[in-house]
């Protein structure tokens, strides 16, 4: 049974992130991006795609690796401003019925009693289409900004994995099923004997009652983001999906039998996670038409910020290479993962400076397309065939042009050769990616032990 292509709107609620500078084409409507109805129109864009969901980005700091200053990245742009990416879910909702929504929330500066709550209420307001991004953080300018001194990488896992265990227990284990019983009658809305008191020390002492019902989710589907070591081994306990961004096929098959030996190292089946890979899709009727939109792109990205993003993300200012150099691995706390894929797993071509700032296929960074609608469908189903992935995060570009032209041209295409969904399953986030299951996590996820059995009916109830 060939594959249906699952697809993810990869933003973040600022001007720009992966291709700085796009914002200022005359067609991008990006420099609206802290308008209302910029993420409604969003929303329904992609939702009229059958696109599985929007994949919202985010940072609590800012990138000040290149050159030692952010100036780079406030010109360009590039992830930054940017907005609480958490505040435009509901609206994007409210006028959607089937899209969902993953949104990323940091595990070593948020405090997880706020966060699960204020994941429960989007869970809810949602109708169980939300998802949370876990990622541990990389900026050394978010832990200057939060007062603390930034985490070594690996640790900061460790440091995830005691906080998950703080978050499933108010999200399973503080209320029972159906202990919001809305009694009009006997004026009763909970029945305190089935909410529970949880009680942890440790790095996140807490003594709480959650303070959110159970949501159609309860534990929203979970992203994991980290291709490390650690962060294969944390995806393969926590994630039901996880994200990575990759050029070569090979190195990508690799980093999704890592993923499904993760998840079975974890007690969990090899297919309990969705693995989908950030691609920059240039897409137009004819080749020529998509090359001259490449071009545009070329002409307005912005090269000083591309080199400024991805100083941070691979923790070393670029600044300090020639124009023609090839970057070399230098260990970091940063993402080890994109240091490995462009310095190791780059298809034995050097990536030189010129490269990092141009708009154009990057060796070691994500997936790039550019084409007719029959070439772009080749490249993704020769990718899902090849690597075993199952989806892709659609990397902005001009927008609302980008996504617009992959809704129109390249999904018929896809559900004409039988690789791409013709209408959205019902459910929860969780039950689309997942239909054989329901809209709870599994049993064999490491959050089930925390659900609560009720007790016999006549006998106490610990609380």
């Amino acid at each position: 049974m060939t594959k249906e292509i699952l697809t993810n709107a990869f933003y973040m609620a600022a001007p720009s992130q992966s291709w700085t500078g796009l914002w200022s084409h005359p067609e991008s409507d990006a420099v609206r991006y802290n308008k209302l109805d910029f993420w409604v129109d969003l929303a329904r864009t992609a939702e009229r795609g059958l696109i599985d969901g929007i994949f919202l980005a985010d940072g609590l700091g800012i990138h000040d690796v290149y050159q030692g200053s952010p100036d780079a990245i406030m010109r360009a742009g590039g992830m930054f401003p940017v907005n609480d990416p958490m505040m435009v879910i509901p609206a994007m909702a409210a006028a959607t019925s089937n899209l969902c929504f993953g949104v990323t929330a940091n595990s070593t500066y948020e405090p997880p009693y706020l966060l699960a709550r204020r994941f429960s209420t989007l869970d809810h307001l949602t109708d169980g289409r939300v998802s949370w991004n876990v990622v541990t953080g990389i900026q050394p300018s978010a832990a200057r900004a939060m007062g603390v001194e930034p985490v070594p990488h690996d640790q900061r896992y460790d440091i995830a994995e005691e906080y998950m265990d703080l978050m499933y227990r108010l999200w399973e284990q503080s209320w029972e099923d159906g202990a919001a019983v809305r009694d009009k009658e006997r004026r009763v809305f909970t029945d305190p004997a089935r909410v529970h008191r949880v009680r942890t020390e440790g790095r996140y002492p807490c003594e709480a009652f959650h303070p959110c019902e159970p949501s159609p989710q309860r534990t929203p589907f979970i992203y994991s983001a980290g291709a490390s070591a650690r962060g294969m081994r944390f995806a393969g306990t926590h994630a039901e999906a996880a994200f990575m961004s990759v050029s070569d096929k090979e190195h990508a098959r690799q980093l999704v039998d890592g993923y499904r030996t993760a998840a079975v190292d974890a007690g969990r089946t090899a297919e309990s996670v969705k693995v989908f890979n950030a691609i920059t899709v240039v897409v137009a009727p004819t080749e020529s038409e998509a090359r001259e939109i490449e071009d545009q792109c070329r002409e307005y990205s912005d090269g000083e910020g591309n080199l400024a993003m991805l100083s941070a993300f691979i923790g070393q200012d670029l600044s300090r290479y020639g124009w023609d150099e090839p970057i070399e691995h230098v260990e970091s706390d940063a993402m080890q993962s994109v240091a490995d894929a462009m310095t190791r797993h780059n298809g034995g071509r050097p990536v030189r400076i010129r490269d990092i700032a141009s708009f154009n296929a990057l060796a070691g960074s994500e997936a790039y397309v550019v084409g007719s609608p029959t070439q772009v469908c080749d490249e993704l189903i020769s990718w899902v065939d090849a690597t075993g992935i199952d989806g892709f995060n659609l990397v902005r570009t001009i927008e609302p042009g980008g996504l617009r032209s992959f809704t129109e041209l390249v999904v018929p295409e896809l559900q004409e050769r039988g690789r791409y969904k013709t209408e959205y399953r019902p459910g929860t986030f969780r039950e689309k990616m997942f239909p054989d299951g329901g809209p709870r996590l599994p049993a064999d996820h490491i959050a089930s032990r925390y659900r609560r059995t009720p007790a016999p009916v006549g006998e106490p109830v610990a609380r």
